[in-house]
């Protein structure tokens, strides 16, 4: 089967990035938008787009109904779901297949083998591949959550049962804490994932986060391109991700890609997925979950493999094989990513919604800049509040740190406030160039950052003050003997009148 044209069921940069996917192999893409984002990037850039409603999500990028309408209406002969909204539904799945439509992902069994976590813990279970302790059915009925929270032990998480990006997910480190936090994680992933449904796990006290990313056709080939490492986290929403992970030695990767593989062949998975495994500090690893989609950092694995994960999606969908084995896969160098989001993280994460007056992108040599904005853009208060993903590569680990600190030192955006600063920071800490990273790092940087914030904003409205003064007719410099050369003064003859 051959495919011809895309409908894009999402927005932002991942539209962004399959639009371009599509562009290089001849394919030609359909974009939706909300009222919201009548004037998005991805908008701007396909060859067609159609409107499907309200800047709501359950009434625009949740509505199956609409989309599978759009698709057929625009001649698309498949549908690439993103990461996010229905990229994780299985009904989804089974109605662009019952309207004859190929969609680009998993088929509708292996969405609700996997994609519900409760179900992939009890397949990892089968497996015999160690799962962090917790239920292993949605929990429901109060007495019934009480009692499974007392056997798990506190702290523990509440976590949505489908859907990822942190969504739906809540520590709780009391009993009396429970009820609250239960019925904030049911509301927040009936919001993001059109299901409420969620489960118990322990939580686990800062380990590091590894996952390893997996590729399977219809022709039952399994392979995993290596591991990320997504330690870094805000929210339990990753910040920054690198591969390969300085934790993980071969052995290891061998470990956690064949139990990788494992648990995609038995859930009978085809396409692009990530398996994602808490690891302690004595390197035992536990499974946490499969996203039964494209990752948000698939950009990494893209830059040391070599492999387009998107165009490899869109040939596995039109029943290509992948044409090379396991031993093919070749990790070069490192790659590291960090998400540029609109929000104040001085002021617990808010997002920053507002027009962008002002954008220069970093660029360079190995920079990668994925991104949905540009100057002028007015980013809506809807949605998910990524930007961009600035992705850098270097030969080795110091390489790549030293590239990705240059590269967002030249990002620059004006209008709205964003993670840049936080992100400059992670990256130059001492902890982070020695890999000594777990789930637990941001928490523990945050407060020095936020002081030495406080530091630079006094020195920001002294500064402010003082050119005002200037501005006034007052004299701030003292000017050098004038004996001395031009640029030995206090001012520079070319710099103002």
């Amino acid at each position: 089967m051959k495919i011809t044209k895309v409908l894009v069921a999402n927005r932002g940069e991942i539209a962004v990035r399959v639009i371009r996917a599509c562009r290089e192999q001849g394919i030609a893409s359909v974009a939706v938008f909300s009222q919201a984002d009548r004037e998005a990037l991805h908008v701007l850039m396909a060859d067609e787009a159609y409107p499907i409603g309200p800047p709501s999500p359950a009434e625009s990028y949740l509505a199956i109904d609409k989309l599978v309408r759009v698709a057929k209406a625009s001649g698309a002969d498949a549908v690439h779901p993103g990461y996010g909204f229905l990229a994780e539904n299985a009904g989804f799945a089974e109605a662009c297949g019952a309207a004859g439509l190929i969609f680009v992902g998993p088929p509708a069994g292996a969405i609700r083998a996997l994609g519900d976590k409760t179900a992939a813990r009890r397949i990892a279970r089968q497996l015999g591949v160690p799962t962090v302790p917790g239920t292993f059915e949605p929990v429901s009925g109060h007495d019934a959550v009480r009692a499974a929270a007392r056997a798990i032990g506190y702290p523990l998480m509440i976590k949505a049962a489908l859907g990822g990006g942190g969504k739906g997910m809540r520590v709780v480190r009391a009993e009396t804490e429970l009820e609250s936090a239960l019925a904030l994680a049911r509301s927040e992933a009936a919001w993001a994932f059109g299901d409420g449904a969620v489960y118990l796990e322990r939580y686990l006290v800062e380990p590091r986060h590894i996952e390893v990313q997996v590729l399977a056709d219809l022709q039952g080939r399994v392979i995993h391109l290596g591991e990320r490492e997504c330690s870094i986290q805000r929210r339990h929403q990753k910040l920054v991700e690198e591969s390969p992970s300085p934790f993980v030695d071969d052995a290891m990767r061998e470990r956690l890609g064949e139990a990788a593989c494992r648990i995609a062949k038995a859930a009978g998975y085809v396409n692009a997925g990530t398996v994602e495994f808490l690891v302690d500090a004595e390197g035992r690893f536990y499974f946490l979950e499969m996203n039964t989609r494209l990752q948000v950092e698939h950009g990494v694995t893209e830059m040391v493999t070599g492999i387009d994960l998107v165009r490899e999606q869109l040939r596995i969908a039109a029943g290509e094989s992948l044409g090379y084995a396991q031993e093919a896969v070749a990790l070069r160098g490192a790659a590291i990513e960090c998400r540029i989001n609109a929000e104040d993280p001085f002021a617990g994460w808010m997002p920053s919604p507002g027009t962008i007056t002002g954008l220069r992108a970093a660029s360079g040599p190995w920079v990668r800049d994925d991104s949905g904005a540009y100057e002028g853009y007015t980013v809506p208060r809807f949605y998910d509040t990524l930007l961009a993903k600035l992705i850098v590569w270097g030969v080795d680990r110091p390489t790549a740190i030293q590239r990705m600190a240059r590269a967002l030192a030249e990002y620059k955006v004006v209008g709205i406030l964003t993670t840049i600063p936080v992100l400059a920071h992670i990256v130059s800490h001492d902890d982070f160039r020695a890999g000594k990273l777990s789930t637990g790092f941001l928490d523990r940087i945050l407060p020095a950052l936020a002081a030495s914030r406080d530091r630079a904003k006094s020195i920001a409205v002294i500064a402010a003050v003082l050119a005002e003064y200037e501005r006034l007719g007052h004299r701030t410099i003292v000017d050098a003997p004038s004996s001395a050369p031009d640029w030995r003064r206090g001012r520079h003859p070319g710099w103002r009148p």
